[in-house]
């Protein structure tokens, strides 16, 4: 059994190819349907995102899999194959699961480290193991898949370097106050951006937000998204007194918030206040930040805590790959021992038929002889077999330690025509549970 991924991804395919390659959780059972139907494929999963589309299939001929599972692609789509060809990869045998473990890592992925994946690889599993598409060898794939994904994120920390600008205002923010816990923000302005660093802002601590907005509409509608209040544009200084961060995003051309405006409202209060200012052009004048307890924050700096921590990461994602190549060993530890103890139960089954059909044949032609002579005779023939099978046996055994051991299985098989019991993962054997493996995680 080989395991294959073929699929398209945002550095692939343009959105619009992305799109009509894409599965819904209502087209899923069809789908893994339609894959099954080949014989081939013992099992399958899809993975269908909003910049990946990926089928997961093991399969007993690597060729007819690739080429099957292309088919199904291009007639989901619609597309003609010559069509969407050139945007697909393919994955075979390692490299199939070394891409699985990248991709459940967030290796792969737009933003390096990004976390939404990770649960968007555990859902696909399961909707695909529930719906009957996987089989033994993806249950275990997926699930160590899954503890990958986790096991880098603990070890490397990869995914708490702020890479988007609203929450780097967050890791800023942090700065200047050791905990948000309590805090309270004023959003001036109401738009995507604005939204984007209030929800980070309350998931760590923020407890209050007032938004104002020259429309004052759209500042109601945000202010109910986050249980605020909405406060009118020509009076948000008033409200300057009342909070500990600043969240400035508009459109308007000129400055929005000035010194003598933040002067006169803070007075003489002997509280800190932190201006994030992410509007281009700028929404707040820079002699702000000269104040005394105002600390201001522009997008430049904003992009430079950004860049700071992307490069971070992929720096950190060098020690993921690490953690990805121990768990691959493992895997195909345990994937080869699924055909080398088979094999190897096989060819000594085989052997030993073959040793006591012409122990029988040679004792009929033979004179009568004594119980001695038949027992010498048959210590001789099993020392033989014995000898000539060890070191096939020690080397198979030491291959099934290598990400080809199933390989060199295969080539046992055929080099003496074995017949191997569950060689195609009978379901009485592999079912649809998750065969348990060690993580390599010392």
């Amino acid at each position: 059994m080989y395991i294959l991924a073929v699929g398209l991804n945002h550095k692939t395919a343009p959105v619009e190819v992305r799109e009509k390659l894409s599965f819904s959780h209502d087209d899923m059972k069809k789908a893994l349907e339609l894959l099954k139907q080949r014989q081939y494929i013992e099992g399958c999963a899809i993975l269908s995102t909003c910049n990946r589309t990926e089928v997961y299939a093991a399969v007993t001929d690597v060729d007819t899999g690739l080429a099957g599972i292309k088919e199904f692609l291009s007639e989901s789509s619609g597309f003609p194959l010559s069509e969407i060809r050139d945007y697909l990869y393919v994955h075979t045998l390692y490299d199939a699961v070394r891409h699985v473990f990248r991709v459940a890592a967030g290796l792969d992925s737009m933003i390096i480290g990004e976390t939404q994946i990770l649960g968007q690889v555990r859902e696909a599993y399961e909707v695909c193991r529930d719906l009957g598409g996987t089989n033994g060898v993806l249950n275990t794939l997926f699930q160590q898949a899954i503890t990958v994904g986790k096991r880098v994120r603990t070890e490397t920390k990869i995914d708490q370097n702020a890479v988007s600008i609203s929450y780097a205002a967050v890791e800023l923010a942090k700065q200047t106050f050791a905990d948000l816990q309590g805090k309270k923000v004023l959003l001036v302005g109401a738009g995507k951006m604005s939204q984007l660093t209030a929800k980070h802002l309350v998931s760590h601590g923020v407890n209050s937000v007032l938004v104002t907005n020259r429309s004052y509409d759209r500042a109601i509608a945000l202010a109910e998204e986050f249980g605020g209040k909405a406060v009118c544009f020509e009076q948000f200084y008033d409200y300057l007194p009342q909070v500990d961060i600043v969240v400035s995003c508009t459109a308007a051309s000129g400055y929005v918030i000035t010194p003598d405006g933040v002067a006169r409202a803070m007075g003489q209060a002997e509280r800190e206040l932190f201006i994030i200012d992410i509007a281009v052009p700028r929404d707040v004048d820079p002699a702000v930040g000269d104040l005394p307890n105002v600390t201001l924050k522009d997008i430049d700096e904003l992009q430079h805590v950004v860049d700071a921590n992307l490069e971070e990461r992929r720096r950190l994602a060098h020690e993921a790959e690490k953690i990805i190549e121990d768990e691959i060993v493992s895997f195909f530890k345990w994937l080869s021992s699924l055909f080398v103890v088979p094999t190897i139960k096989a060819l000594r089954e085989k052997a030993d038929t073959i040793k006591d059909n012409e122990l029988t044949r040679a004792f009929n032609r033979l004179a009568p002889i004594s119980d001695r002579e038949k027992k010498v005779i048959g210590s001789l023939a099993n020392s033989i077999v014995n000898q000539l099978l060890h070191d096939p046996i020690i080397n198979l055994k030491e291959y099934a330690a290598t990400h080809q051991g199933h390989l060199y299985a295969k080539i046992l098989q055929n080099l003496f025509n074995l017949e191997v019991e569950g060689q195609q993962m009978k379901k009485k054997e592999m079912g649809q549970k998750p065969v348990g493996i060690k993580s390599s995680k010392k």
